[in-house]
């Protein structure tokens, strides 16, 4: 079972080897300080570890796009995958919007992830394959599901 918290300064190793090995800790520190915030470009954001006992096994957000939809994102590092992290760490995320007010997460998903397509499918998300580019112009679909 997995649980998720806010990152602390005492996060900053891991970060750097598992998510952000080109940063300095200093950078590191003050991107844990800014998630710490609550807030990105205006609109309420959290930015989570994800726990398997002591052990950080990723990272998870939420951000606000309005008043009642959020999305979410979950990356589990590379060695701790196919572990079923990710699903469980989605369950978290989506029970904490629902307390936080949302009605609807709206997640993009790469057409090329096939691991995320089968996890937004499983936990019940919907899409209807209508394939657009996202900012990085990368080809995605847009999953929604409703709380």
């Amino acid at each position: 079972m997995v649980f998720i918290r806010h990152f602390t300064d005492n996060d900053a190793d891991t970060l750097r080897t598992n998510q952000f090995p080109d940063m300095t800790n200093e950078d590191i520190l003050n991107l844990i300080h800014d998630w710490n915030s609550f807030s990105y470009q205006g609109k309420y954001f959290e930015m989570f570890a994800v726990l398997y006992g002591e052990t950080i096994v990723g990272s998870a957000s939420l951000y606000q796009h309005s008043q009642s939809v959020a999305s979410l994102g979950v990356e589990i590092y590379e060695s701790f995958r196919r572990s079923g992290f990710a699903y469980e760490a989605i369950l978290l995320l989506l029970d904490h919007a629902k307390q936080l007010g949302y009605k609807i997460i709206q997640d993009q998903v790469r057409t090329d992830n096939k691991a995320s397509i089968l996890l937004h499918e499983k936990l019940f998300f919907e899409t209807d394959h209508y394939i657009y580019r996202n900012k990085k112009d990368q080809p995605c679909y847009l999953f929604l599901k409703a709380l």
